[in-house]
């Protein structure tokens, strides 16, 4: 498993602190030095199955500064996907990418009902 997280977030702290508590192996990965591809955040949307708004991070000073919600619902795919590439900052996390999911910003208990019968 892939954990796409910012270490000052408090939030990506939480989730890592709960992996590590359960015994999960991952690997971390921090979400501003290697920024999402297009073809990583196609992929990991189609995993998801969640709406593409769900992958902004709407409560990140950029996406407030620009505007984005606003913006978003006029924008195509494409456009959000080039955006979400362009900065690490735009997309939320943590995401944890494992085999057959891809689970976006920390929710215990969706983490642990995924999580666990993916390892079933």
């Amino acid at each position: 498993m892939v954990l796409v997280c910012y270490p000052k977030c408090t939030t990506c702290q939480k989730a890592k602190k709960w992996l590590e508590e359960n015994g999960i192996v991952f690997e971390e990965r921090h979400i501003k030095e290697k920024n999402p591809t297009i073809e990583e955040l196609k992929d990991w949307h189609k995993k998801s199955t969640l709406p593409l708004k769900k992958f902004f991070n709407t409560s990140g000073l950029l996406y407030r500064e620009l505007k984005l919600k606003d913006k978003l619902p006029t924008m195509s795919e494409e456009e959000q996907y080039n955006l979400l590439a362009s900065d690490g900052m735009f997309v939320k996390r943590p995401i944890l990418i494992g085999d057959g999911f891809v689970l976006v910003g920390f929710k215990e208990a969706e983490w642990k009902a995924v999580i666990f019968s993916s390892l079933n």
